[in-house]
């Protein structure tokens, strides 16, 4: 599949560098086509990169890895007719730093960012998921041991199919890959953040992972 990767941090290139060695053709996009973060992982990958505009534009499939807090900004930038009809796979948080840590996780109508994304481009098929674990985590479930989970929301049946299935490859059983229903499940993962962080600091590691004890 070609998937776009919008976001050079991080989560970006981890994500994007195992959907590459899943055989995905994976191009980076970042603001600037010479952004010198994405050019080394381009190259060390032997993959594309380019602006957002250019790796939404010959995507298939796009991955919103950017900051939350930007992430409205970078997806205009990449064109709402590059995203058009596309799923598009949010896995950021919006957190809000301006008064120091811990963020806040922003949500100025109420509203989760997947779900501000997906009124802003409505042709985009947007789906959340992964965004409440390490980029560790995301791409290698096996690093933690036992049946934790991870979450899918969105409006979109086939879009959600779509992206169990990218689960899947990376390693997420069916039976723990939950589905929230609709897009407004992503309220519920997003104010999750504020939580990880603590346990982050607690646990002094982003090894770990939400699991669910069911009756």
């Amino acid at each position: 599949m070609k998937i776009a990767v919008l976001g050079t941090g991080d989560v970006g290139r981890q994500l994007a560098t195992k959907l590459v060695a899943l055989g995905h053709q994976v191009t980076l996009g970042s603001r600037s086509a010479d952004h010198e973060g994405a050019t080394a992982w381009a190259a060390e990958n032997d993959a594309a990169h380019g602006t957002f505009a250019t790796a939404a534009a010959g995507a298939e499939l796009v991955v919103n890895a950017t900051g939350g807090m930007v992430s409205l900004a970078a997806l205009e930038a990449a064109g709402a007719e590059n995203l058009a009809g596309k799923v598009l796979v949010d896995v950021s948080n919006p957190l809000d730093f301006s008064e120091g840590f811990p963020p806040k996780v922003a949500t100025p109508d109420g509203a989760s960012l997947a779900e501000q994304i997906q009124r802003t481009f409505p042709g985009a098929r947007v789906v959340k998921t992964l965004n409440t674990m390490t980029n560790t985590v995301m791409v290698d479930p096996a690093r933690v041991p036992g049946d934790h989970v991870v979450f899918v929301c969105g409006d979109d049946a086939e879009a959600k199919e779509t992206v169990t299935a990218l689960l899947a490859s990376f390693g997420w059983p069916k039976p723990r890959i939950i589905d929230l229903g609709d897009l407004s499940g992503a309220r519920g993962t997003e104010l999750v953040l504020p939580l990880w962080l603590r346990l982050m600091g607690t646990l002094g590691t982003g090894d770990f992972n939400f699991a669910i004890q069911r009756a």
